[in-house]
């Protein structure tokens, strides 16, 4: 058995192998965020310049580094490189480590840490081009599929209940409040309205993953800060009353939230009442 100081080491350890392991998966991100959109491969051609298409090589990939040591540049044509792509990894690996801290070495973590690798690189494709491409919703859902299966035969901590249906309920009870939302919206404005169907998809794998409580809870802080923040933009000019603001974003921001302190928040609240 581990003493006290072996099994501190020990999660010291994962929790910095993981956040390299975000970082490096950040920058795979990267790739997705600027292909997905584009409908290109994620994985062919190898990685490249899009100014001056010179191929990268190890030493200009480095998560994180590279960019400070070109000084966000392009080692061959000089072209700057967004700020976005350190932003990206460095998000990732803190998201990846605060996931492992919240809970520890298990299947949960290894869960959530695909989940939000796929939420991530919604977050930035939405924010860009206001879609949340069908592929990023299936893997969601593949992998939602795995936890399901998974409870069947150990409880999975993220439902609550651990009942096998709960990520079939889970699956249709966000993803359904919003439908019925796009419904109401394509009655009364001929469209979707205020609600895009990729939301609506993006709840299914959710829910699959953190089961009906929480995906609602996702949903009811998602609309929260999706309002707050459309307050403040059209306070401050910055949008205008008609501009469309994507809600992706704020799902992927509520549903860490929901992640993270969740089940607390849920406990919190039947006491008060």
């Amino acid at each position: 058995m581990m003493g006290i100081d072996q099994a501190a080491g020990f999660q010291v350890f994962v929790g910095i192998c993981l956040f390299v392991l975000g970082l490096c998966i950040g920058s795979f991100l990267n790739v997705c965020i600027y292909r997905i959109p584009l409908k290109q491969s994620v994985i062919s051609p190898p990685s490249h310049c899009p100014n001056c298409n010179t191929r990268l090589t190890a030493a200009d990939m480095i998560p994180v580094v590279s960019y400070i040591l070109l000084r966000g540049r392009c080692r061959y044509c000089k072209a700057g490189i967004p700020v976005r792509y350190p932003l990206v990894e460095l998000l990732t690996g803190m998201v990846y480590l605060i996931l492992y801290i919240r809970y520890g070495f298990s299947v949960e973590t290894l869960a959530l840490l695909y989940l939000f690798s796929i939420l991530l690189a919604v977050l930035f494709i939405d924010l860009d081009h206001m879609i949340i491409p069908n592929g990023l919703v299936l893997l969601g859902m593949a992998g939602g599929a795995l936890t399901t299966v998974y409870n069947l035969f150990v409880p999975f901590s993220l439902y609550q209940p651990s009942k096998w249906y709960t990520p079939l309920i889970g699956m249709v009870s966000a993803s359904g409040i919003l439908f019925a939302v796009a419904l109401i919206g394509l009655l009364i404005y001929g469209n979707d309205g205020a609600m895009g169907m990729g939301d609506v998809k993006l709840f299914i794998p959710i829910g699959m993953f953190l089961g009906w409580k929480l995906a609602l809870l996702s949903l009811f802080l998602a609309v929260m800060l999706g309002g707050i923040t459309s307050i403040f933009l059209l306070i401050s000019r910055i949008v205008k009353r008609k501009s469309a603001i994507p809600f992706g974003p704020f799902i992927v921001a509520g549903t860490f939230i929901a992640t993270l302190f969740g089940n607390s928040i849920i406990s919190w609240y039947f006491a008060q009442i």
